[in-house]
């Protein structure tokens, strides 16, 4: 029983021996040093919008690369960023992946949390990103870029909103957009929704459509007037959404011929 006991007594000042050295090891370094300690703070950073440049792009945070390229077409990634010590900003740059071009700079700050960059380029130029209108019950939100890639139509125009009445062949004007400069975004503009179906006009039954013209600004004369392109009642209309359902929308669209008709096809709709 001795021998047991000593062997018992012995074991256990061995293990409170090693415990006491580990807990030593412990404090002497983390007490008067912090070396083992990172007081580096995660910075979120989200980048998102839309490259309607030929290029990929690439993102750097500092000599930090986002993992991903930023893809033509829209695009949405995060990444986070870890602070150094002693450090409270970090330089975000964006470029071209092929050419180095900068597109976009921006100094991010520790001190104002999770940073969320949106942008729209677009023939070498950078804009905000609108933000799309909440959807509102009984209404059309619309917002616009008109891009004249045919005619290289330079001056502004009005997106004139309204109803064709195709018996008797009769434009109804809702409402417009005035003063839009090419290749810009507009302001959103609301309207209230409409029926299309079961519709008459002086009495007389008639199909409706709902179509977005484009004037030359201040005018009631299409914008293409002058030029050898035609305009057709139903076809040489805007992206638009459906009339009866509420919606918010944003179309980028350019201009396309057909049969010598002014046609317009969306490059982008949010």
């Amino acid at each position: 029983m001795n021998n047991s006991y000593k062997r018992k007594k012995s074991g256990l000042f061995a293990l409170l021996l090693f415990m006491g050295i580990g807990l030593s090891l412990f404090f002497s370094c983390t007490k008067g040093s912090d070396d083992f300690l990172y007081k580096g703070d995660m910075l979120p950073v989200t980048i998102k919008g839309f490259n309607g440049g030929k290029e990929s792009m690439e993102v750097k945070l500092d000599t930090v690369r986002f993992k991903s390229p930023i893809p033509t077409g829209r695009f949405d990634f995060s990444e986070a960023y870890l602070f150094p010590e002693h450090k409270n900003t970090v330089k975000l740059v964006v470029t071209e992946q092929n050419t180095g071009k900068i597109i976009l700079e921006r100094e991010l700050k520790k001190e104002e949390g999770p940073a969320t960059i949106s942008f729209f380029y677009m023939n070498d130029k950078v804009s905000d990103m609108p933000e799309v209108p909440a959807v509102e019950e009984g209404k059309l939100k619309l917002i616009y870029m008109f891009k004249p890639t045919v005619t290289k139509y330079t001056e502004p125009v009005d997106i004139v909103l309204g109803k064709y009445f195709w018996t008797p062949k009769v434009f109804e004007e809702i409402d417009r957009i005035k003063d839009v400069k090419p290749y810009e975004f507009t302001k959103p503009i609301t309207i209230s929704t409409f029926s299309t179906v079961g519709q008459q006009y002086n009495g007389q039954p008639t199909l409706v459509s709902f179509v977005a013209y484009i004037y030359k600004a201040g005018t009631n004369e299409l914008y293409t007037e002058g030029t050898a392109y035609s305009w057709h009642a139903t076809s040489s209309t805007a992206p638009k959404p459906a009339s009866s359902v509420a919606s918010s929308k944003l179309y980028v669209f350019n201009e396309g011929i057909q049969d010598n008709s002014m046609r317009f096809f969306k490059e982008l709709e949010l």
